[in-house]
């Protein structure tokens, strides 16, 4: 073979494998966070200074000593959740409890044989071994019918129902998929009669991250009629309870869903006897509803939402969808994730009136028939007992109103009680919007047995009580008249007068004189957000209780559909250089000599004077290598001995989608724990996920999630805890404490206004509310933690190892991928900065959301106070990181990530002096020695080429 054609296949061949082995390093390198999460990050090995080997380093302790005897106490407080959380919502003629006896009953409905464990997206956890309904009755003696079971198996196995692909609307399905009652056999409706004690019929909705529940059935249905939604009974869910009631003289209705449904006619049907919500259970909860079915637990659980009887007539409904700008183009597109290039926007015209608080006051004003418009109200559910208030009396002291009432079991069985207290400020028509009840406090009692009592106390700040005027002052505002506090089983049930609060003078929390529990001056931040709402002609505006006929809100009109030229303009993208240039930020100092570690910063102030020594010898690429590199953990800083975290998803329990290695225990859905109305058991939740933190290797844990259920069609709903932000803050409270008396640092989401999944991603959705509602309803959720959460934690108070303690409080916050207004909420300084931060006084970490998405601008992030991007560098990078105000930014962020992960369990083990090795993962060994081997190959066949062509041109030349 002549040279040419040698050198013409040789050459080729060669360039292609060098090509492929220098691209796989490159890749390696560049992907090597990603890569690392998939085969192993390496190991990071801390050696103490001489001298420290006494010292006690166990900051954080776990309550059981293996992983498996952890996940057995978990799965046993799931039970209990569980057997807390189930509402009794009907039970007519005392049809439950079933009785303890040699029960046999029957299972209808699609979801008694494929229950409904949680929901779809980073929300899920792995229940392959779910205790599933079948299992969970007969743990409680009761024998099922398995003629029937097998053939609901069957169906549900070859037919679809609702699932909700994560940013893929195009993939997700929205089928009921409930088995039609004609296709139960004849042996099985002749099997009825065997297990004929009573019919329990399961009734199922899922719900998914990256889409929401359709508001129309139109096409999913096969018996669809004008008008049909995913939350109401399909004709199958009728038929096949027409089916039990002609067969079963006890019929119970088991609702399986983490949102609320239309449940109007199982209520008014007469031959349905008991209603039981039972939300999405997780790993074991449907053990509790055998138990609940005969009577082992009484159930004590309330609703979480306010049951609507038409969902279409709730002002919500004409604003939940797609609604796109007509005058934006030219975004990103990438069909791969989602994202059609379109720019969407939603109007929260409803203002305030959200949930029980429009049904209470439109009924109030005689808007509405409240017996016609409700089914059942916000915080309501029956129990197998019976309980009677007595109200001690309420006092006042040091601007808190503390209401005391005695609860004793009147009843013949043990039980527990929920008592509530709502408020009702003084309303001046076209003053301040004012809903005509809000809840204030609520508490519940231990387990009561037949004749016991317990004393509540029910405390509510004054402060509390004030309303957000954000046209007049500019700041909260307690109106002067009369506050009227009651004490109510549920949101409209007057049990008690507690008491009537007379202010005589409005006051006005402003500048100093801000609220006490604020960190500062409170006043208007979304002027921008507002200003859509001015009702000026053509643009949206919000409903008012002087007029709710008048101001009911309709869907987007034409002129909505036109973006103002500011929107316009967000939508095209954050200018770092301009932000640069407009900056009269100072050169922050890095790069400097010092023997500071992380460790030595443990339970200082945020603000202490050691942090700037310790930020001043960290150099730019140390922290951007740490910003950059957030998902699903915190990046190791070696010279100041930080080791990888790792961070972890979800609302229901520890798991990852880059790492099938993490999977804790399936929580219930947060619905569930909310329906609990039980503070001791959120922390309980809390305590039991930091002890699973501790064998899992987990820091910090993308949970709770605490938006609100502002429509019952979004498909998160099962992520968050309710309609009403003081049940869901105050929950989530107990969660925080809980997780951080155990070190792992809790990332509340999505921060804020994160109500809707549909087109999330789609440069994320423009979400337009006043600054009323925005503080009172949506952010109030998220200010109880910041504000409350506290647990205790140990440091090293010296050089010579001595432990103190001190209180710690929330540290981690997500942002969400919504825009507040025209502003993505990550890069809104006015969200992350001036309310969480200032305001609120929030000293930790914050980060985004899964960014992947052009819009969500790193630059932005780090200037707004978003420090951490959850990704995977070089996915996202920053565009300037020399400038005064990059450099400022990028330390301030390091300055919060490195205060949550110093004060979390991440230090364990640690001690002054320190040093940090690290020992790569042995893929990195593979890749080095596959790298040697195959580069020795190509040297070895270039030579053999360079040889073999001059051995042919000697030849040649002696021819």
């Amino acid at each position: 073979m002549s040279n040419k054609k040698f050198l013409a296949i040789w050459v080729p061949v060669l360039s292609v494998v060098l090509v492929l082995v220098v691209g796989a390093n490159i890749a390696l390198g560049v992907f090597s966070n990603w890569v690392s999460s998939q085969l192993g990050t390496g190991t990071y090995t801390i050696t103490n200074a001489d001298g420290t080997e006494d010292w006690d380093t166990a900051y954080s302790t776990a309550d059981y000593a293996t992983a498996d005897e952890a996940e057995d106490a978990a799965d046993a407080l799931v039970r209990e959740i569980a057997a807390e959380g189930i509402v009794l919502l009907k039970n007519e003629g005392d049809a439950l409890p079933l009785g303890d006896g040699d029960l046999e009953v029957t299972l209808l409905g699609r979801a008694a044989a494929d229950p409904i464990y949680g929901g779809s997206g980073s929300g899920s956890t792995d229940t392959s071994s779910a205790v599933d309904v079948r299992r969970g009755l007969e743990e409680s003696g009761i024998a099922v019918n398995d003629t029937v079971y097998s053939e609901l198996s069957d169906f549900a196995a070859a037919t679809p129902r609702t699932n909700i692909v994560m940013d893929l609307p195009a993939d997700s399905v929205y089928d009921i998929g409930e088995m039609p009652a004609a296709d139960y056999s004849d042996e099985a409706v002749a099997s009825f009669s065997d297990y004929g004690d009573a019919a329990v019929v399961v009734l199922g909705r899922a719900g998914g991250e990256g889409g929401d529940l359709a508001t129309s059935m139109e096409g999913w249905d096969a018996n669809y009629v004008p008008g049909q939604h995913q939350l109401e009974l399909n004709q199958d869910e009728k038929d096949t309870l027409a089916l039990a009631e002609a067969h079963f003289d006890t019929v119970v209705v088991v609702i399986n869903a983490s949102t609320s449904m239309e449940l109007g006619t199982v209520q008014e049907d007469a031959g349905v006897d008991a209603v039981l919500q039972v939300g999405s259970p997780g790993q074991s909860g449907f053990a509790a509803l055998g138990q609940v079915l005969t009577g082992a637990v009484n159930p004590s659980g309330r609703t979480v939402d306010l049951y609507a009887a038409d969902f279409a007539q709730d002002p919500t409904f004409q604003n939940v969808g797609s609604y796109q700008y007509s005058n934006i183009s030219g975004l990103p597109t990438d069909a791969a994730k989602g994202v059609d290039g379109g720019a969407y926007f939603v109007q929260y015209e409803e203002g305030i009136y959200v949930g029980y608080r429009y049904y209470e006051t439109a009924a109030e004003e005689g808007f509405l028939d409240y017996d016609q418009a409700v089914v059942y109200p916000f915080g309501y559910g029956l129990s197998y007992t019976d309980f009677r208030w007595e109200m001690l009396g309420s006092t006042e002291s040091e601007g808190t109103l503390s209401t005391q009432v005695r609860v004793t079991n009147t009843g013949d069985v043990a039980g527990k009680d929920v008592v509530q207290l709502y408020y009702s400020a003084p309303y001046t028509p076209g003053g301040i919007e004012k809903s005509s009840v809000v809840l204030g406090a609520f508490d519940k009692t231990d387990l009561l047995a037949p004749g016991e009592s317990q004393t509540l106390t029910l405390d509510l700040a004054v402060e509390d009580m004030a309303s957000y005027d954000e046209a007049g002052a500019q700041a909260y505002v307690l109106d002067a008249g009369d506050y009227r506090l009651t004490v109510r089983s549920d949101s409209h049930t007057v049990v008690a007068d507690a008491l009537t609060y007379t202010v005589d003078k409005t006051i006005v929390y402003d500048g100093d004189d801000h609220r006490a529990s604020d960190q500062a001056a409170v006043t208007n931040r979304f002027d921008d957000v507002t200003a859509a709402f001015t009702g000026e002609e053509g643009a949206p505006h919000t409903m008012s209780r002087a007029d709710f006929a008048g101001t009911f809100p309709t869907a987007p009109t034409d002129a909505d559909l036109v973006a103002s030229e500011e929107t316009v303009a967000a939508f095209g993208g954050y200018d770092a250089a301009a932000a640069a240039e407009a900056s009269d930020a100072e050169m922050p100092t890095t790069g400097a000599e010092g023997d500071l570690t992380l460790i030595d910063v443990r339970g200082l102030d945020y603000d202490d004077e050691q942090w700037q020594s310790l930020l001043d010898q960290l150099t730019v690429p140390e922290m951007t290598s740490v910003i950059l590199n957030g998902a699903y953990n915190t990046g190791a800083i070696d010279s100041i001995v930080k080791e990888v975290t790792g961070d972890y998803d979800g609302p229901a329990g520890f798991s990852s989608f880059i790492n099938d290695a993490i999977s804790g225990v399936s929580y219930p859905s947060e619905v569930l724990l909310g329906q609990t109305w039980n503070v001791d058991l959120a922390e309980k939740m809390g305590v039991s996920i930091g002890n699973e933190g501790l064998t899992l290797g987990a820091n910090g844990w993308y949970a709770p999630a605490v938006n609100l259920h502002r429509s019952p069609f979004a498909g998160r709903n099962f992520e968050y805890y309710s309609e009403d932000p003081l049940l869901s803050g105050t929950l989530a409270t107990g969660v925080v404490n809980g997780a951080a008396s155990k070190g792992v640092y809790s990332y509340l989401k999505h921060f804020a206004m994160n109500d809707q999944e549909t087109n999330r991603v789609n440069n994320g959705i423009a979400t337009w509310a006043n600054e009323q509602t925005i503080r009172e309803i949506y952010l109030k959720a998220f200010e109880i933690p910041v504000k409350q959460a506290s647990a205790e934690m140990s440091y090293l108070a010296d050089d010579q190892g001595t432990v103190a303690t001190r209180e710690i409080g929330a540290t981690a916050v997500m942002s969400s991928f919504n825009r507040i207004g025209a502003t993505w909420a990550g890069g809104s300084h006015a969200l992350m900065t001036d309310v969480l931060r200032e305001e609120w006084g929030f000293d930790g970490i914050a980060i985004t959301d899964f960014n992947l998405y052009d819009f969500m601008d790193p630059d932005q992030a780090i200037m707004a106070g978003t420090d951490l991007m959850l990704t995977f560098q070089p996915m996202k990078s920053l565009a300037d990181i020399s400038s005064a105000e990059a450099v400022q930014n990028i330390r301030t962020s390091t300055h919060d990530i490195l205060f949550a992960v110093a004060n979390s369990n991440a230090m364990n083990g640690v001690a002054t002096g320190a040093e940090l090795s690290y020992t790569p993962p042995a893929w990195r060994y593979w890749q080095i020695a596959i790298s040697s081997v195959l580069g020795l190959g190509l040297l070895a066949a270039v030579w053999g080429v360079t040889r073999r062509v001059r051995t042919h041109q000697v030849a040649a030349a002696q021819d």
